[in-house]
């Protein structure tokens, strides 16, 4: 893991870093000393590691809950390279967006695309900043909506040292293998009004969990506007689950 660099501000220090081809950014509690909960966070599709909402809430974590916050540019996002083949994905769900059809099946397929790199590149990123004094090998959790959820799916379901996770904003398409072997905690936030995922489809992924301890956090509106009080519940949620 090499840093690139190192900022803080209101108690938080961010610091950019690569690992091997993977960008990605660290949130600590500023001048952090010792292990400490960790949260790896997802990003949406076509956004980046550091998204005004990923950025928001990371500061969140760090500063009311003492977590330290990891997020990574997805494959085919942010300062990563797109591949053609990424590119044809990319154009064919957009063309169907635009049309107003249902496009389920082709988000299940950009999903299947991304998370066969973005698993173990997470899994890899997990390894090396748990290897760091001030983060250390503690309690970790996931945080991933819309493709942040696609991606998070089979990754907390390959992933043992996942002790909970707050998904949502997906439908059951092609992740109903991974949800079936997830088993960690969940809680699971839902837009009443998606524009973009239907209602069924959202329940069918959360039905499919196989999570013994699981909620469902329903809320009126479109895919995009999920209540910042969503980010109260998954802070207290966190941090009943890293003890």
């Amino acid at each position: 893991m090499r840093f690139i660099s190192q900022t803080s501000l209101d108690g938080v220090t961010e610091r950019l870093f690569t690992l091997g081809e993977i960008p990605g950014v660290l949130w600590t509690p500023e001048d952090a000393v010792g292990a400490r909960p960790l949260i790896l966070m997802g990003h949406g599709g076509g956004q980046h590691k550091k998204a005004p909402g990923i950025v928001s809430r990371a500061h969140r974590f760090v500063t009311e809950g003492g977590f330290a916050v990891v997020a990574l540019d997805a494959p085919n996002h942010g300062d990563r390279p797109k591949t053609e083949e990424f590119a044809r994905i990319a154009a064919d769900l957009r063309a169907g967006m635009v049309a107003g059809e249902d496009v389920a099946a082709r988000l299940a397929t950009m999903h299947e695309f991304l998370a066969d790199q973005a698993v173990p590149e997470w899994q890899a990123v997990l390894a090396a900043v748990q290897e760091l004094d001030f983060v250390g090998a503690g309690p970790v959790g996931y945080f991933g909506m819309s493709m942040g959820c696609g991606l998070g799916v089979p990754f907390v379901a390959a992933e043992p040292r996942v002790r909970a996770a707050v998904l949502g904003l997906l439908g059951l398409d092609g992740l109903a293998e991974a949800a079936a072997q997830v088993t960690t905690p969940v809680q699971f936030l839902l837009q009443w009004d998606d524009d973009r995922v239907p209602r069924a489809q959202s329940l069918a992924l959360f039905d499919a969990l196989a999570s013994a301890e699981k909620t469902l956090h329903a809320n009126p509106g479109r895919h995009g506007e999920v209540p910042e009080f969503e980010t109260d519940s998954a802070l207290q949620f966190f941090a009943r689950h890293s003890g």
